[in-house]
């Protein structure tokens, strides 16, 4: 048994000097480690053995084991400091080359847009609202003074997922739901911003979804001149402080009396460009007095409390401001767009109109 022992040693010298890695290391520790490893066969030897010979036979099996164990334990420290070496060795930095620039992306010019017109409504006290873009149609437009089968629905044609549900074709199912959640007590001052939905064919100026953003107001004594005087602060912070707004009459369904708003051309200052074309105004956007049904279907005093509601498109005020032409541009994520939309050290843009 001493003399097997023995060979077992030698062996296992033998084999351990030409270990160079942690996977071989690995088998050796179960070739003679393991379950069924030689050191281990020993002790199953112990059964054979009479009473007097089994502890000295144990002790010299576990020397032999405590020191495969301790040889296998050296191996594989040096193994792990020279791997961690090798390392180090692959992956050293010359700290002397030049640094590499970082490049400073640039937000989506109707994020921004929507952004400057959030932060110019907080100023004046609106809440921010937004809702469902999968919603259903009474929302969409029965509660906005638009029953089934009423012929102005013809200009949302929409994306029906059901009879009843469908993507929005605008935001204003989130004032509708808003004013239900008031309980018929005012006041009532938000803004409701989103993605909406519309059966259209893709051209220069139009897209089958694009951003909305709606605001409502409703309170008493709310009149005419207070809408007014709103999109009056609205042009002039977005526009520039000399635009002047006009209203004309117009008509939805929602909202009565209603009015198309206009603002004298930023461009040619009245004077007739292509960007007004030639008239001295651009149509930025639909507003009107809330229609004392809307108001009374969602538990309103209709002559206790009024309001004004307004709804534009960022993506067109963007294309106004920035000189945009093609509305695509704002959806493709072309590199060559977005990157003139970056921010310049000063903090303004390499080019302000495109």
């Amino acid at each position: 048994m001493t003399q097997e022992m023995e060979t077992i040693q030698l062996e296992f010298n033998d084999k351990l000097s030409t270990i160079d890695n942690s996977k071989a290391l690995a088998d050796l520790r179960v070739e003679y480690l393991g379950k069924k490893g030689k050191v281990t066969g020993l002790m199953k030897e112990m059964k054979n053995l009479s009473n007097e010979e089994r502890p000295a036979y144990g002790q010299k099996v576990n020397e032999l084991r405590t020191h495969i164990e301790q040889q296998i334990s050296e191996l594989e420290t040096e193994l792990s400091k020279q791997a961690m070496e090798k390392k180090l060795a692959e992956e050293t930095i010359d700290v002397t080359l030049p640094g590499r620039t970082l490049e400073i992306g640039g937000s989506n010019p109707i994020d921004r847009i929507v952004e400057d017109i959030e932060d110019f409504f907080i100023g004046l006290g609106y809440e921010i609202k937004e809702g469902y873009e999968v919603e259903q149609d009474y929302y969409n437009f029965e509660a906005l003074n638009l029953p089934k089968s009423h012929p102005a629905r013809d200009m949302q044609d929409s994306f029906y997922i059901s009879e009843e549900i469908l993507l929005r074709t605008h935001t204003s199912p989130v004032q509708a739901r808003t004013l239900e959640a008031q309980n018929g007590e005012g006041p009532v001052k938000i803004i409701c911003p989103g993605k909406v939905y519309r059966r259209d064919s893709d051209d220069a100026t139009h897209s089958h979804q694009f951003t909305q953003i709606e605001g409502l107001v409703v309170d008493k004594n709310i009149h005419l001149s207070d809408l007014k005087g709103t999109l009056e602060l609205f042009a002039k912070e977005i526009f520039g402080a000399d635009r002047e707004v006009r209203l004309r009459p117009s008509y939805f369904p929602f909202t009565e009396p209603s009015v198309e708003v206009d603002i004298s051309c930023f461009k040619c200052k009245g004077a007739g460009c292509n960007v007004c074309k030639q008239t001295g105004w651009i149509e930025i956007l639909g507003a009107g007095m809330v229609h004392p049904n809307v108001l009374e279907m969602a538990g309103f005093d209709s002559k206790e409390y009024s309001g004004f509601a307004f709804g534009m498109g960022p993506d067109r005020v963007a294309m106004l401001k920035y000189g945009i032409e093609d509305i695509r541009h704002l959806y493709t994520n072309d590199l060559r767009f977005i990157d003139q939309f970056i921010p310049t050290e000063d903090g303004g843009e390499l080019n302000e109109s495109i």
